[in-house]
């Protein structure tokens, strides 16, 4: 039998009656993976739909709120799962492997036809009576989500871009053996598909003025990105065969001729550093045109080094431990022939007009007693690496030059444009930035709320609508009924799946290295997740009070150990909230007397079990699931 759906707007009676903005708060930090995502992706739930063999509902919910679903599905950052309480216990849900699962079935990599897509995207709001004309300067995550967004809401949307190609740095800046080409390929004419219109090879501030864009236009959404690479003050560093990790991974991306030489250095402990490192072993080509490219026939494998002639030395700040690099990079990286040189850092480049070496120092501290970056060099440690090309990973800025003078844009010295981080509003009236130029580089994901978020913005300003609050729906589970793995008490038994990557000696130059987790791999994954959008409620029933005998039955069933029963003079009252908030996202008020109890909870603790609610002899504690109205009718499983 499935779970009683309550309508929240309805005084039914349970605790989710009367809500306000702070039990909205609550609930939200209390459901960690969708909270930590960037665009607010119900991943707890279309991993659970995954785990029941569910596998277009599951791509549905995932789909929803993300227009690069199906990129994400590959490179995604998955702050979701940095989040995830099953990290606590002992590793975290495989969140974006599972998105990849049912992306590849029902996304736009599959067979599956773009009017078949279209049914699973979200709707931010109706299409406006009257279409408003709108620029979106740059194609990377956040243009073509904004663009996206823009033309579902029915209005003219124009997308300019100075690159040949479309995607922005997931096109030009990640190698394809992370990110299919074909993959960014189809994202992007699905988004051609809603009506957008893309002007490639257009570079605002020579073709086009940013003066006459805003003129010409409603309203301009600026989001061309960080991708100027960032220098290092070396001798040196202005001889031929110095390049920046942004410039090498387009030239490569883009088929253009480079001489890179035979030996290569890599200066960074970045995700970025080890794109460059593991792309250069697959760099085939010369600055021939006769010669094999690396996307052509040249065999990327370790296996194969010897014939691609080139060395690839990865030199880091910091020790292997402590490099920001992607644990799964590193690995992979080092799997792949490429050499980790760690606690060193640059001193100069030498040569007689090319790149000859690299000199490098030992550091004694990569940051100061206060955690900053502040690294520190071993006097007398220099050391020389020979090679022909530096490639330097260490970061990227932005480039305004193209907004021309007297733009009126309130701009930082770093070359980003200060907008309000809510609404995505520049100095300017009717202009918009968001992305890399307006917060520095980040992850994908962000970037892509960062478009959605300014596309509601821009629809606000040309037609003053506004959002509603999501209405909700709540899920109240029979006590008695309530039943997953974890009230069996068998979670510990299923260990976490290890993404299948492609063997080192069949990975080919453009080959994509990790694949997809299987059907049954992807089910046991999902049976891992614990469930957080589901609630213990405790004194449910508004109408008929207290009913706790103070048993505490629910203390020692709990195998968490996780809730306790104190007396009420033993727990002060708190202003922070984080210390004591009720489950209405009201501060905690305790009655002012000697006699009481108060049923305290650690919800980062909680594995949603439900033996607290068997358990309990008065039934005033429940296990509720609060959901969005627009995603109720995907809510009919048991659990959650």
């Amino acid at each position: 039998m499935f779970p009683t759906l309550l309508n929240a707007t309805q005084p039914d009676g349970s605790w989710w009656h009367g809500r306000d903005a702070l039990s909205a708060r609550y609930l939200d930090s209390n459901f960690p993976c969708r909270a930590a995502c960037p665009v607010h992706t119900n991943a707890g739930g279309y991993v659970s739909l995954i785990a029941q063999g569910r596998y277009r509902e599951a791509y549905l919910l995932a789909r929803r709120p993300n227009p690069l679903a199906s990129i994400c599905g590959r490179i995604c950052a998955h702050p979701c799962e940095a989040a995830c309480r099953r990290g606590q216990l002992d590793a975290p849900i495989a969140i974006r492997a599972m998105k990849r699962v049912v992306t590849e079935q029902f996304g736009i990599e599959s067979a599956c036809r773009f009017d078949e897509i279209l049914e699973a995207v979200e709707r931010p709001r109706p299409r406006a009576a009257v279409a408003g004309r709108v620029a979106v300067v740059g194609s990377g995550p956040a243009g073509l989500s904004c663009a996206h967004d823009l033309a579902l809401m029915g209005h003219a949307v124009t997308l300019f871009d100075a690159a040949p190609v479309a995607g922005g740095m997931m096109r030009l800046g990640i190698p394809d053996y992370r990110l299919p080409r074909t993959v960014v390929e189809r994202e992007i004419a699905f988004i051609e598909s809603l009506g957008v219109t893309f002007r490639l090879g257009v570079e605002i501030g020579t073709a086009l003025t940013f003066a006459h864009l805003r003129r010409s236009h409603d309203a301009v959404f600026l989001a061309p990105g960080c991708r100027k690479g960032r220098s290092l003050r070396l001798p040196g560093v202005d001889l031929p065969g110095v390049l920046t990790a942004v410039d090498l991974l387009a030239a490569i991306n883009l088929n253009q001729l480079l001489d890179v030489g035979s030996s290569i250095v890599v200066v960074g402990g970045g995700n970025v550093a080890f794109d460059v490192a593991r792309t250069a072993r697959r760099f085939g080509g010369t600055s021939q045109d006769t010669e094999e490219h690396h996307n052509l026939a040249t065999d990327a494998a370790v296996a194969a080094s010897s014939a691609l002639g080139r060395r690839v030395t990865l030199v880091s700040l910091e020790r292997r431990e402590d490099m920001p690099a992607d644990p799964e990079e590193i690995e992979q990286g080092s799997h792949e022939g490429v050499e980790l040189v760690h606690g060193r850092g640059p001193k100069a480049i030498l040569g007689r007009g090319r790149v000859e070496a690299l000199q490098t120092i030992d550091v004694a501290r990569v940051f100061d007693e206060n955690g900053r970056f502040a690294p520190s060099f071993v006097d007398g440690s220099e050391r020389e690496m020979p090679c022909d090309t530096v490639v330097l990973a260490v970061g990227q800025i932005g480039d305004l030059s193209f907004l021309g003078p007297n733009h009126g844009l309130t701009t930082t010295p770093q070359q980003t444009v200060v907008v309000d981080p809510a609404t995505l509003t520049t100095s300017v009236p009717g202009v918009y930035s968001g992305g890399d130029i307006a917060f520095g580089p980040g992850i994908v994901i962000a970037a892509v709320a960062d478009g959605r978020r300014a596309a509601r913005s821009i629809d606000t300003y040309l037609t003053g609508r506004h959002d509603e609050e999501p209405d909700h729906v709540v899920h109240v589970f029979p006590t008695f009924g309530y039943s997953h793995p974890f009230a069996r008490g068998d979670y510990e038994t299923v260990p976490r799946s290890r993404v299948p990557v492609t063997p080192i000696e069949r990975r080919q130059a453009s080959e994509e290295v990790e694949q997809a987790l299987s059907i049954d791999e992807a089910r046991a994954e999902g049976s891992r997740c614990l469930h957080c959008r589901v609630n213990t409620i405790f004194d449910s029933s508004r109408v008929q009070g207290s009913e706790c005998i103070q048993c505490g039955g629910c203390v020692d069933v709990c195998p968490e150990a996780c809730i306790d029963l104190v007396s009420i003079m033993r727990v002060a009252a708190a202003e922070n909230e984080a210390r004591a908030l009720l489950p209405n996202g009201a501060p905690a008020e305790l009655l002012d007397r000697r006699s009481g109890a108060a049923l305290l909870k650690d919800e980062t603790a909680c594995i949603r079990c439900g033996l607290c609610a068997r358990r309990c002899p008065t039934g005033v504690i429940t296990m509720q699931a609060p959901y969005r109205h627009d995603e109720a009718s995907l809510r009919r499983w048991p659990i959650g």
